[in-house]
């Protein structure tokens, strides 16, 4: 059965996720701003949700993860949540 595992970034605007994003291509540490702008308890592992199946999470971050290249930040991704950047880090189809 899949499986993924991927790690996350959740704040309250498209725009913060949006600049967040920029940041990250400019090379800056995905775990380091997870730590420090993530509202999601996971901010305190860099963003880590460790390894899940399809259907543990809300469909729209389901449907990036089992579908989003491997090791790819996506996103902004809006859930009911707020907005994630999200990186898989691992995926078993």
């Amino acid at each position: 059965m899949a499986s993924a595992a991927a790690r996350h970034i959740l704040v309250a605007t498209e725009k913060e996720c949006a600049d967040l994003k920029k940041k990250i291509e400019k090379g800056a540490d995905f775990a380091k701003l997870a730590k420090a702008h993530s509202t999601c308890p996971s901010g305190a592992k860099g963003g880590a949700l460790g390894t899940f199946k399809p259907g543990q999470m809300v469909k729209e971050f389901d449907a990036v993860v089992f579908s989003a290249p491997v090791g790819e930040v996506q996103g902004p991704v809006k859930t009911q949540f707020g907005y994630h950047l999200v990186e898989v880090t691992h995926r078993v189809d």
